[in-house]
């Protein structure tokens, strides 16, 4: 018998389209034009048996009916497996159509059933079976094989299945791993569900009848088996899968079984009890013996799937395998405990928890899960647990996520269902990953916290004892508190609250509790509650508080943007209903308690609830007489503290208590205008004094005036205090700290702190138009008279007074700067102020003295905290300043200062150099060229005068200077195109510094500068080859007579940089870093003559280029004419004779015009010397480079 077993693959995977992808095998097509169209299945089963193995293929009926340009499909299902692929049938009737046919002819059928798991394998080949007559023949398993022909480019595989020996042939492109368990797509996403149904619906309906006619499953257990041993992954894959969902429902039938046997038992039992002997007891003995040889003939196949199938694929090759055999044996244990939950099995699940896949990890911890949720199967795996309790634990750590989360809840599960498995110091292991940034992770370690802390308490209480309830809640918060206090995360209570919000929410919402809890004074029976207690206690309250009202997790914790769905929603804002309701009342006396003698934190955490209040309550439900007691509390509060962060967090709360839009709006504004009454008016009466007693001033008044004017300050950051002309009174302090000297640090911070706070408080308002126009013109003069009282406190005494009046001054220079101003309304345009260049100046001299500091000199006894924090602030001064240059409020060449420290300070400011230098960049490329350039002239003239004639190529501050050119130079990329003009422009400034200044040794000496041009060739990879030739013949203009004959080691860098120029390879990484080369050669030497000749007669073509000057990049022009000028004058004495040969080089001349496309004003006849080099590598380009006394190596 021959059969067809075609299954789309590749083709059909790109045909997702289609109802019903055609098949590319010709002999199908061939059988398919032959054969007549079936219309169904129980058609197909009247025909003969020769016609049914032929038509085993797919066939289809395709009506297309045309709708404008839509066509429609409908496809027949013929096939077993084209039923599964479609899933349109209902499994039930197709099984009972296919048991019937069976009970016609259980060899057809068994057939298409062979043929529908060879076809679900992505078969595409043919399938041939042959009945062999004598199983025990020793050819038989000779001839099981699988092998393949090189010839036909076939696979083949033979092997037995009961009773026929099948032949598969397939290509061998079948193992491209594409095959329908694979596939993706909405054509085959259900195959598998559907696949898995059709067996488990299959062995349901035989259960009672075919199954144990010891035919049909032998032979399909056989085809699995022999499927499952392929090398093939398509084959063993399916039919692994096949196998172990035929394992489960074969336990599935096990089990009803085991249930018809013991009510045979029982029936048996009574009928025995009877006493009575009659034909209904034998029929019932006869009935029990029949369910135990079914059972036997169960337990036998099961034992076959097990040990031919399960045993050898558990460790396949294949995780999706293994991930299979794992997910189904936790199935069997859990459902047929008292057969597979033994140790016998469970290794199987335990050896691979060390699977390297994650997946197969996940499976097994998914069957550990439903297994200990079971407290009868856990009584079973006593040995399981202590053997890979270890493992389970380590896996806590797994780098997946998943299999984390789901080792904890296994962990727990352990907890609580298997008495004393985990110990006091597993579960400290488990604690701290409440604080897991992955927050399932921390959700699953959550739960067994509370079930460890909480539920082993016995905290099921009744709803109707009430008092017993807050009891329990008391005694639970104390438990939780006593833990966030011992575990490492303790500064972040807002993980905590995240992770236990699901199990403890409760919990977490008994604010009554807590607020009793820290009102209460405890009893002289009741253990003390500890300040650091309550100051704990305060801070889970408030991130509770904060969980409740945003239901946003922590910062670091967020997974992604969340959409709330309307029932989260409304849930969020019950419960902020629910604590404004309660902490209107009770935050007063909160803060009337802890106010005083209470430590910061607990006044810091307490005044960031009203942020989280429903401020609409306060008016809806009357309680106006309570948000009095509350700013009267927070008046107490800034009238006794002075520090930063509690005075900034009452100003935010008036600021939130404040807004516009509530009805309590002038209730809150008319305090804080009581309370701005009082600390002006304090102030201004302390100032007067100070003014008229001048040194008579004793330190409890100045201590009365800088936290007066410290609490001004901090609320003049976030609210408008303008109407009450601080800037006079503050300026006034700081023009007498000017002149005579007797104001203290502190006051002077403060005072000019609240100047620029008034100042932008001003400029605001002016923007805004609402202010008159003398007002205007007051606001102006009035930032110019502070820029000039910080710049004077520039020199002050104290360092910190200097720091803080320059990164005043730099914000306001910020502030009014053109750049920012035009951006913003055409009211505040007339305010931009330029500063002079002596302001300019003596800001990058503040710098340099206090930000490009050497750490060797000082630091040396501080602690590594006060370096950081040292570090800190300078990183800010130079920030300050970075950002005038990036907004263009100073110069750009004062920037050449800060450029030239970033290789020498790197680690510290790096980031902010390299940042400021592209910004400069960006805004213009040949400024930010010409500062690069002038930051390495800078260097090195620092070089020369420190080192003098002793200052080599090779020391290393030259070698940190050329480490900076190449810094530079990678700074403006790799499109040479966009940095011409600027590298051009850089050149030039280069070349022009490098031959500026005479050597004082003699005219036969290099000059002065010449080394420079060392440094310069780390730019010569950014020019373009057009650029290069360019800088090459501008260079050349500056070599007079003798120093084209000159050679030695104090040449090198002019031979270097000539080389670079030459170099016009594609790449960029042409080596400039040496000059070396071997001693000039006698042919080098009788060359200069004509290098000499070649060069002056370069000079004379300066009128014909400066009139095909306007090709050439402007930043070549000026220079090349001067110098041309420069050199005409110097070789004027030398006679008649001399000029003549000084006749114009066509060479030269041809190859400059050349690349900037201007034409030629010499013969055609006339060729370049680099056009010659171009054309003839040989010996041409060697003259060329004779004439430029470089080494041709």
């Amino acid at each position: 018998m021959i059969a067809d077993a075609e299954m789309p693959g590749r083709d059909s995977g790109q045909k997702e389209n289609e109802s019903h992808p055609e098949s590319d095998n010709d002999l199908e097509n061939q059988r398919r034009r032959s054969q007549s169209t079936t219309a169904s299945w129980k058609r197909r089963r009247d025909q003969p048996e020769k016609s049914r193995r032929r038509s085993s293929t797919t066939r289809s009926r395709r009506k297309i009916r045309s709708n404008g340009h839509q066509q429609q499909d409908e496809v027949e299902a013929v096939t077993l497996f084209e039923v599964v692929r479609m899933g349109k049938s209902a499994m039930q009737s197709v099984v009972d159509d296919w048991i019937e046919e069976y009970k016609q002819d259980r060899n057809a059928a068994l057939l298409d059933l062979i043929l529908f798991f060879i076809q679900c394998s992505g078969c595409r080949g043919m399938v041939t079976a042959e009945v062999f007559q004598n199983m025990h023949s020793p050819d038989i398993r000779r001839k099981m094989t699988e092998e393949f022909d090189e010839e036909t480019g076939l696979q083949y595989k033979k092997f037995m299945v009961y009773p026929w020996i099948l032949n598969v042939t397939w290509p061998l492109e079948m193992d491209s791993g594409d095959y329908p368990l694979t596939m993706t797509g909405p054509y085959w996403r259900k195959f598998k569900p559907n696949f898995c149904e059709f067996i488990s619906v299959l062995i349901q309906h035989c259960q009672y009848t075919i199954i144990h006619d010891e035919y049909l499953m032998d032979t399909v257990i056989s085809l699995l088996a022999g499927l499952s041993d392929s090398q093939l992954r398509a084959f063993r894959h399916t039919s692994t899968l096949a196998a172990m969902k035929l394992m489960t429902a074969l336990i599935n039938v096990s089990l009803s079984l085991r249930v018809q046997l013991h009510n045979a038992q029982r029936q048996c039992e009574v009928e025995k009890s009877n006493r009575s002997h009659n034909r209904g007891l034998e029929a019932l003995v006869r009935k029990k013996g029949e369910i135990l040889e079914k059972q036997e003939n169960i337990e036998n196949l099961m034992d076959a799937i097990f040990k031919g199938i399960f045993v050898h694929r558990y460790r396949d090759a294949l995780f999706e395998i293994r991930a299979i055999c794992i997910e189904e044996i936790g199935i069997w244990m859990k459902t047929s405990s008292d057969r597979f939950l033994t140790d016998s099995y469970l290794k199987y699940v335990g050896w691979t928890l060390h699977d390297k896949q994650s997946d197969v990890r996940l499976k097994c911890l998914i069957g550990l899960v439903n297994l200990y949720s079971d407290k009868e199967c856990c009584t079973k795996m006593d040995l399981f647990t202590c053997r890979f309790k270890d493992r389970i634990k380590s896996m806590i750590l797994d780098k997946e996520s998943e299999v984390a989360v789901q080792a904890i809840k296994v962990l727990t599960l352990m907890m609580q269902n298997c008495d004393e498995a985990l110990s006091s110091e597993d579960c400290k292991q488990l604690y701290h990953f409440v604080y897991s940034a992955h927050r399932p992770v921390a959700l699953a370690a959550a739960e067994f916290l509370h079930w460890k802390l909480f539920c082993s308490q016995d905290s099921e209480v009744p709803d109707e004892v009430q008092e017993r309830k807050d009891t329990h809640h008391i005694s639970h918060l104390k438990t939780l508190v006593n833990f966030y206090l011992k575990s490492e995360g303790c500064t972040h209570s807002a993980y905590l609250v995240d992770s236990l919000w699901d199990s403890s929410a409760v919990l977490l919402k008994d604010w009554e509790s807590m607020t009793a809890l820290l009102l209460q004074d405890g009893g002289p029976e009741e253990e003390a509650f500890t300040d650091l207690q309550k100051a704990a206690l305060v801070e889970v309250m408030l991130s509770s508080i904060r969980q409740a009202a945003e239901g946003l997790p922590p910062g670091g914790r967020c997974l992604g943007k969340k959409v709330q769905m309307g029932k989260e929603r409304k849930s969020h804002l019950d419960d902020r209903a629910k604590l404004t309701e309660h902490f209107i009342v009770a935050l007063p006396q909160l803060l009337a308690k802890f106010s005083t003698h209470g430590e910061k934190v607990i006044k810091l955490n307490l005044l960031q609830i009203p942020q989280y209040f429903d401020l609409e309550v306060y008016s809806t439900l009357q309680l106006e007489k309570h948000l009095d007691t509350l700013l009267k509390q927070i008046k107490e509060i800034v009238e006794q503290e002075v520090g930063s962060e509690v005075l900034e967090f009452c100003s935010k709360a008036y600021l939130f208590l404040s807004k516009e839009e509530l009805a309590a709006h002038e209730q809150v504004e008319l305090a804080k205008s009581q309370l701005f009454d009082q600390l002006v008016g304090k102030f201004n009466l302390l100032l007067k004094d100070f003014l008229h007693k001048g040194d008579r001033f004793d330190e409890d008044e100045s201590y009365q005036m800088w936290s007066t004017l410290k609490r001004i300050t901090t609320f003049h950051n976030a609210h408008d205090i303008t109407r009450w002309n601080l800037l006079n009174s503050t300026c006034k302090l700081l023009k007498s700290g000017l002149e005579d000297g007797n104001v203290t640090e502190p006051i002077i911070i403060q005072a000019i702190k609240c100047s620029y706070f008034d100042i932008m408080w001003q400029l605001s308002k002016v923007s805004e138009g609402i202010s008159p126009q003398s007002m205007q013109v007051l606001v102006g003069k009035q930032m110019r008279g502070f820029c000039y009282i910080c710049r004077r406190y520039l020199t002050n005494v104290s360092n910190v007074v200097r720091e803080q009046a320059f990164v005043i001054l730099c914000d306001l220079l910020l502030v009014f700067s053109h750049e920012v101003l035009s951006s913003g309304h055409e009211n505040i345009e007339p305010f931009a102020y330029v500063p002079e260049a002596s302001l300019q100046s003596e800001l990058v001299a503040f710098v340099m003295d206090h930000v490009f500091i050497p750490q060797d000199n000082e630091n040396v006894n501080k602690d590594e905290e006060c370096k950081v924090g040292i570090l800190h602030n300078r990183r800010n001064l130079l920030a300050a300043f970075c950002k005038l240059i990036v907004f263009s409020v100073v110069e750009m060449d004062i920037a050449a200062d800060i450029f030239k420290q970033y290789i020498k300070y790197y680690i510290d400011y790096g980031d902010i150099i390299k940042e400021t230098l592209s910004r400069t960049r960006q805004i213009d490329k040949i400024q930010c060229a010409k500062t690069l350039i002038q930051s390495l002239k800078q260097l090195f003239s620092e070089l020369v005068e420190a080192q003098g004639s002793n200052a080599t190529r090779w020391s290393q501050p030259f070698i940190s200077i050329k480490d900076l050119a190449r810094r530079f130079s990678l700074t403006f990329g790799l499109d040479q195109l966009k940095a011409r003009e600027a590298m051009s422009m850089l050149h030039k400034n280069g070349i022009e510094f490098a031959f500026r200044d005479v050597n004082a040794k003699g005219t036969n000496q290099p000059p002065s500068n010449l080394a420079f041009l060392d440094i310069l060739s780390e730019f010569s990879p950014k020019l373009l080859k057009t650029d290069k030739r360019t800088v090459f013949y501008c260079l050349e203009r500056f070599i007079t007579d003798q120093m084209a004959v000159e050679s030695g080691e104090e040449w090198l860098p002019l031979a270097a940089y000539r080389r670079s120029l030459l170099d016009t390879r594609d790449d960029d990484t042409t080596s400039t870093s040496s000059g070396d080369r071997s001693p000039s050669s006698p042919v080098q030497h009788s060359s200069k003559a004509a290098s000499l000749k070649r060069r002056h007669q370069t000079e004379d073509s300066v009128s014909n280029e400066e009139q095909k000057g306007k090709s050439l990049p402007s930043c070549l022009m000026s220079p090349l004419t001067s110098t041309e000028h420069r050199d005409h004058e110097r070789h004027a004495h030398q006679g008649r004779s001399y000029t003549k040969e000084t006749a114009m080089d066509q060479d030269g001349l041809q190859s400059l015009c050349s690349e900037y496309n201007n034409p030629t004003i010499m013969g055609n006849n006339e060729r370049t010397a680099t056009e010659e080099a171009a054309e003839s590598p040989g010996s041409d380009f060697d003259d060329l480079n004779e004439v430029l006394d470089i080494d041709n190596d």
